[in-house]
């Protein structure tokens, strides 16, 4: 126990020596290409019938501390006409050592027809939620017993806050581009403090994402699907997703996508050594009949991480709830 609590320590020091901007990443799922609500609140109604998707991250399985994540949102339409109005709710836990995020969204998206067809929109989206941030001393390992800096239990704290997002879309194309944590550069951060000690480096920074995709059929039964994402939280280095997934029959999704650290533009305050942050993830996604879907994804570290875990699991599951209007007419594949 006191060496997994040494880790634990070690951990949280060496993500705030990487990321010098006193906050943390946002959670990045390998299957939000299969739930954009994660990522932008414009997405909400996209499928035009409501949609239940389940989610759980074991990150870096074998290292104490990890990454431990899980998510249930919900999205669909409301009785506007023209299925103008799309309402999503997301709920999110995220525990890394001894800290921990508990996060509810609210999304709304107003979505514009841009032909009769009612083929193509360009939807805006707003959210609004809180986080509570917490963190937990009991997990820690430190020198001096009475040391009044390390909370006794677990402290935390609500924290509202706000996202905001566009996104376009057509039969075969689609893209977005969104912020999350829109408050994360005014929040006091005395919010974040134990007995006078400041711990704001546990909650999320400000994000900015940028989303892309097509689908091109390659025969009557196959068809592909490339798309990126690019990740910005203008303090660490930018991280960019590459992917691509084959449909067979419109049953089975088979892919995989490869991630790692550009230099876009610029920043003075990152090491000039520091390493990038590489992994390749392979995703399978099994629809079993009309309204379920079952998914995993396992991700592995190429970089100097690859021997110190057994990499990362994904599992997600997805159900849809057809309404009396549902047709196959017109597939959703985003």
């Amino acid at each position: 126990m006191q060496r997994k609590r040494t880790i634990y320590l070690t951990l949280l020091l060496l993500a705030a020596a990487v990321i010098p901007g006193k906050a943390q990443q946002n959670v990045q799922f390998s299957q939000y290409v299969f739930n954009g609500l994660s990522v932008n609140p414009a997405y909400a109604g996209y499928k035009e019938n409501w949609y239940l998707n389940a989610i759980y991250r074991h990150q870096w399985a074998g290292f104490p501390g990890a990454p431990r994540t899980g998510g249930v949102s919900i999205d669909g339409l409301t009785n506007a006409p023209d299925g103008k109005v799309g309402l999503g709710l997301q709920m999110m836990v995220d525990q890394l050592g001894p800290q921990e995020a508990l996060s509810l969204y609210g999304s709304y998206a107003y979505r514009i027809p841009l032909d009769a067809e009612n083929t193509r929109r360009l939807c805006l989206g707003i959210g609004v939620g809180v986080t509570q941030y917490a963190i937990d001393g009991t997990a820690l390992q430190y020198v001096d017993n009475d040391d009044e800096a390390i909370p006794t239990g677990k402290a935390s704290n609500w924290v509202p806050d706000a996202r905001f997002g566009v996104y376009y879309y057509s039969p075969r194309f689609y893209a977005g581009v969104s912020v999350m944590d829109l408050f994360a550069l005014y929040t006091d951060a005395t919010r974040y403090s134990w007995k006078g000690n400041n711990y704001a480096t546990i909650r999320k920074t400000q994000h900015l994402y940028f989303t892309t995709g097509t689908m091109i059929p390659l025969s009557s039964t196959l068809q592909l699907k490339p798309s990126l994402m690019v990740k910005e939280d203008f303090k660490g280095p930018t991280s960019v997703d590459l992917n691509a997934f084959l449909l067979i029959a419109d049953k089975i999704w088979i892919g995989g996508s490869y991630r790692t650290n550009v230099k876009i533009w610029n920043k003075n305050h990152l090491l000039e050594d520091l390493s990038a942050v590489n992994a390749a993830s392979i995703m399978a996604e099994f629809y079993a009949n009309e309204r379920l879907r079952i998914g995993y994804a396992y991700d592995l570290n190429v970089n100097k991480m690859a021997g110190h875990q057994g990499g990362s699991h994904e599992i997600s599951i997805g159900f849809l709830f057809p309404s009396k209007k549902y047709s196959l007419a017109n597939p959703r594949y985003f």
